[in-house]
């Protein structure tokens, strides 16, 4: 490969992962063409974005942005593929999903999300329990509104009491 087309490639990562703020490293080698199609349907209905990388090439990129990456440079070894997403939990489950179904792929490598770093197939389940930012907005929205609630439905249940009793008054 010419170092010009290899310059545009590394361009072209480093403005997808611009783009996302969250990404996960993982190895697909070995699935076949009908499973890696589906792989690749199922990230774009999760709005995630699959590239197929080399690694120099990504571990160039990463270098380019700003932050610290280095606790990444050791999961890029053999095939990878780069799941990009603004949805940090989104490829977690998706990946999980994928090896309930067929044995192990494909594989979890690591993942940088919500400006941290995960390394290793053990933490596949760490990263599909975490909520993600909507989710715990709306938890903290749904708490808020609580105690809101709660106060005017008591103050409609006592109208309403109220108002019985003042109907029954008014019959006799």
């Amino acid at each position: 490969m010419k170092k010009e087309d290899k310059i545009k490639i590394i361009d072209l990562i480093e403005e997808t992962l611009k783009t996302y703020p969250n990404f996960y490293l993982v190895e697909t080698a070995g699935l076949n063409a009908e499973k890696t199609t589906a792989l690749r349907r199922a990230c774009f209905k999760a709005d995630i974005k699959l590239l197929v990388v080399k690694n120099t090439l990504l571990h160039k990129a990463l270098e380019r942005l700003d932050g610290n990456y280095e606790e990444l440079y050791g999961s890029l070894a053999g095939p990878t593929s780069l799941m990009c997403t603004t949805v940090g939990n989104a490829p977690a489950k998706l990946l999980k999903d994928f090896v309930k179904k067929d044995d192990k792929l494909p594989r979890f490598k690591a993942a940088y999300v919500e400006e941290t770093v995960y390394v290793g197939e053990n933490q596949l389940e760490t990263l599909a329990t975490i909520k993600s930012k909507n989710e715990l907005i709306a938890d903290v929205v749904a708490l808020l509104q609580s105690p809101t609630k709660n106060v005017v439905s008591a103050l409609q249940s006592g109208a309403t009491k109220l108002h019985g009793i003042l109907e029954t008054l008014s019959n006799k």
